[in-house]
Formats: C-alpha cells, structure tokens, sequence
C-alpha cells in the first residue's frame, strides 16, 4: 500500500457551506473542454490562468493562480472532475500594502501561489517579489478569506509551497526572482512555525538549476513513499520542460528528472502546475496534472495531463518511447472519479442584472466604491473617474474594468449609453483590448457634441499617447452598440451599431499583444482627466461573449 501525504489528499472538509458551492448557471459558447463523450480536450481552460496550482479535498477540486495587480485577486475555481472549472470566488478583496495598489502596478503582486487543505481550513500562499510571501486562509474556499499575514519579508522571495511533514515538522520551498533578489535559477526550503505562519530560519539552497535547469522557479512540495518531491518548471515559460526532483532528505541531495517537454507535440513549455490525485473509484485513485501553456496574448492557458508513477518517479502525458519522459496531450479520456458531472465553465457575458459583477471582472488596481453601481434595473453605471495626472493612456488608469480573453475565437458585443458631465471635455467610455499595446473604442465628450472615437495605443507600457481617430458624432444619451471580433492569433476589429443590427467598422484590425506576464484582456472603461465636484457616467445594459458569425 503506497503511502501518500498530499494536502487534502482523502480528505473530507465536513462543511455544509461546500456543499452549497454551485458552478456557473452560464455555460460558454465560445469553448468547453468537456466534449461530451466522456473525453476532454486542452487547454480545459482557455483563458490565463497562470501559474495554477490545485489540491484535492474529498471529491471536490480547487485551483488558484496568479493574479498581479488584478483586483478581486487570487481566483478560486472549483472542479468535480478536473475537467470543468467554475469560478466561485477570490481570495483577495484588496492587495496589500493598499495605498501601493491603489495605483496600477502592471507585472507586480500575486505571483505564482500554492493552495493547500490541512485540518480543516485552506492555507493560500502567495509571493509578493517586492514585499515577501503572504499566507491567506478560509473555512469555506468560495471566502471568505482572511486579510493576508506577511510570513517572510524580502524582496526576490517567489514561488511558495507549504509541506505538512510526518513529524510535525513544517517546511516552505520557494524560489528566486532575480530582478529583485540579484539570483535566480536556485530554490530553497525553510521550516515554518506549527501554524504555518512564520519563516523560522533563514533556509537552505536544495537546488541550483544553472547549468542543467536555468530560470527552475514554480516549486511544488509533496511526500510519497518515503519521497521529498519537488515539482518545478525550467527553461522559461514559452520553451521550457517539467523537472522533478526527489530526494530521501528534505535538504537534499535531491536527484534530478526531466519527466515532461514538448516533444513532437504543438504544446509549448509545458510546465508549471499541481500533481492532484482522483477519489477512490473501486479503490482505485488515479494521477493528474494541470499545467499551463504560454499562448502568446491569450495568456497562459490550462491543460490537463494524465500522470503515472513509474519506479517512484511521475511520468507526464503521453510516454510513446517508454524513456521517463512524457509529452502533452491534446484529448484524452476524462478523470475516473466515479460520477459523469455537467458541464462548467468560468463565467463570460454579463447582464448586469445582479446587485455584484460578475466573477470575472477585476480592475486594474485595488477598486474604490464610487467607480461602478450596479443598479436594480438591471445595468452597469461606470462613473467617470479622473486618471492620474502622469497617465497619458489607459495603462496607468486603475479603474479599467477587465476579463480575460475566453477562447481562440469569439464576439463581444456592449450596449452602452454615455451621459457625460456638461461641466467637463474629454470624458470618455467605451470598450477597450488592453495589453503592452492596446486598441479602444469609446464616447469621447466635447463642448458641442459627442465624439466615437477609435484609438490605438501603440506603446502603453511605456506611457505614450494614444492615436485617435474620429468615426461619427452621436448625441449625448444615445446608445451605442460597441463590438470586438477576436479571430485566430488575437487579431481583433471593432464595430459599432446604432440600432444593434447593422454594424459598422470602426478603425483597422488590431493584433492584440500580451500584457506584463499577462495575456490581453478586454473591458469597459470610464474616464476623465479634469476634477470637479461631479462627474459623467456611462450605463451598460449587457456585455455578451458569443462565438464568431
């Protein structure tokens, strides 16, 4: 009999509010791995989730992933079958320090984080490169979590993974981040306090990928059979492979394996991610692994791999030439977990018929009150808020309402009614694709009238003005269709409609780029560059995610 210490592994959480935890009553139409037959396909989710990570409590599944700067932060998604993802919350209201989010901080917060079950709560812990790795826990994973406490402070500290050991003993890998810390491509363990919540030690170097694993960060921590494992990604995020390290010794000396890479797959690097077990099926357990894929400006994207222990040693995907060494598959039969579960997918469209936005939205910075109110009959009210007096494009301004990109293809389509302040010129409202570069299209206020106007921005991150171009004049309080077309490779037109039914095209098509350590993402905007006593606001009936005519 295998002994096995996984977080969560058999566990059951004993709590009546998970059994309230309900998937999304929206399904996608633009991709759903599930294929209906009793096989997937990847990525099973097509969106940037990066940096995922996943444990198991009873038959339940719950996966996190990096979020930066984007508020709600730390997703948390729910799955029966690894399969099908819901979205049922976040762990981060606010990002601390909360004065430094509050303004954008494109490529900074939450890094790569691991999410764990040990008696009867979820430990979440996430690295800050600039502050230090947090730890944030909750009874219930769908929240609410608690504000995070800081367990190490230091710049560079990246990557954490908590182990549980047999003797009572607690242990925290994490790596390097070398634009802070001056090193990188090492990974080192430290012993935690009993309650998870101090660094008791300044650690030990277990690992130096430098000539064999370059840029080895990502590490995941895990016991079996007497075994340290230690899970880590290497060779960059678009090229690199899947490393294990195993040793008898929490510190080592840990031998090394590559035991998943590209291959003769299309899938690159693919790497990165959580060993999950299945529940018992007949006493049976099955091994898995959810990594992501860096898709360019679609993010980086989830897969699901089918994972076997051969000798003590995991092997990855499929493993044509019995070498130790799998590569990724693009289909494969579904996760055996007993029971065939519907379909799920994170949300997408909203109607704005709830008294909260959807779950997946997020701002660009930790959200004040008076941005949005979501208003009983049923839309959206964005209030124009002034942008900060060094931004020259929409990269700096916090309250830029976003998702990510849902699938290789699709149609978003807003309705959308501008009411500016006659007291102010230059209010605008309207749909942007943002990313390094970014293309908007939006209701521009001026002194005699209102202005759609289509603007590319060729270099955001370095805060360089938009070009405008002006397509039409539109009376104020008049509503306005706005509609992005995202074809293969993220090449993407704007539209817009007068009457919903015909449209017309607004500006050249634009190729959406990724944003820092982000895919592009697309959302709504309301914004200003005045400050006076009040301001504009714009209303938006719906936002509609649908597949490509």
């Amino acid at each position: 009999m295998q002994k096995i210490t996984l977080l969560a592994a058999g566990l059951s959480l004993g709590l009546s509010a998970l059994a309230q935890v309900k998937p999304s009553a929206e399904l996608s139409t633009v991709w759903v791995a599930d294929q209906g037959d009793g096989t997937y396909k990847n990525p099973v989710l097509h969106a940037d989730y990066s940096d995922p990570d996943v444990c198991r409590v009873g038959a339940d599944f719950y996966m996190t992933a990096s979020s930066f700067d984007a508020i709600p932060g730390l997703p948390i998604l729910h799955s029966k079958d690894l399969v099908n993802w819901s979205l049922i919350g976040h762990a981060l209201r606010r990002q601390p320090p909360f004065d430094h989010f509050s303004k954008t901080q494109h490529g900074n917060g939450v890094w790569a984080p691991a999410i764990r079950f040990h008696q009867n709560e979820f430990y979440l812990y996430y690295p800050d490169p600039d502050f230090g790795i947090y730890l944030t826990k909750a009874k219930n994973p769908a929240g609410p979590w608690s504000e995070p406490v800081l367990v190490e402070a230091g710049k560079g500290l990246i990557d954490p993974c908590p182990l549980w050991d047999d003797d009572g003993q607690v242990y925290l890998v994490h790596g390097w981040a070398g634009s802070r810390a001056g090193i990188k491509s090492v990974l080192t363990v430290k012993k935690l306090n009993t309650t998870g919540t101090k660094v008791r030690d300044e650690g030990v170097l277990v690992y130096d990928g430098h000539v064999l694993d370059p840029t080895v960060e990502g590490p995941k921590f895990y016991k079996r059979n007497g075994y340290y494992y230690i899970f880590a990604p290497a060779g960059g995020v678009s090229t690199g492979w899947q490393l294990v390290l195993r040793s008898k010794n929490v510190y080592g000396p840990y031998d090394r394996r590559v035991v998943m890479d590209q291959g003769k797959s299309p899938i690159n690097g693919p790497h990165q991610g959580a060993w999950v077990t299945t529940p018992p099926v007949k006493g049976r357990s099955e091994d898995w692994f959810i990594h992501f894929q860096d898709k360019e400006a679609y993010g980086r994207i989830v897969h699901l791999q089918p994972m076997q222990w051969v000798n003590d040693w995991p092997v990855i995907g499929l493993d044509a030439d019995k070498d130790g060494k799998g590569e990724p598959v693009l289909t494969h039969r579904k996760p055996n977990v007993g029971k065939t579960y519907p379909q799920a997918t994170p949300p997408e469209s909203d109607e704005f018929n709830q008294l909260t936005l959807g779950r997946q939205w997020q701002w660009q910075a930790n959200p004040q009150g008076i941005w949005h109110m979501l208003q009983p009959e049923g839309f959206l009210r964005l209030y124009s808020y002034q942008a900060p007096a060094e931004a020259r494009n929409l990269w700096s301004v916090p309250n830029v309402l976003l998702q990510k990109f849902p699938a290789e293809t699709f149609q978003v389509t807003t309705k959308l009614t501008f009411t500016p302040n006659a007291k102010l010129d230059n209010e605008k409202a309207g749909l942007v694709v943002m990313g390094l570069r970014y293309a908007s299209l939006y209701l521009k206020s001026q002194k005699q009238e209102m202005e759609l106007v289509s603007a590319v921005c060729e270099k955001a991150a370095d805060n360089q003005p938009e070009s405008e171009k002006r397509i039409t004049s539109l009376k104020a309080g008049q509503p306005v269709y706005l509609r992005l077309q995202v074809r293969p490779g993220a090449r993407c037109q704007f539209s817009y409609s007068l009457d919903g039914t015909q449209y017309q095209k607004a500006g050249a098509e634009f190729q959406a780029e990724v944003g820092r350590w982000i895919g592009a993402k697309m959302g709504l905007f309301c914004t200003r560059t005045a400050q006076i006593n009040d301001s504009g606001y714009a209303d938006v009936d719906w936002f509609r995610v649908e597949p490509l005519p």
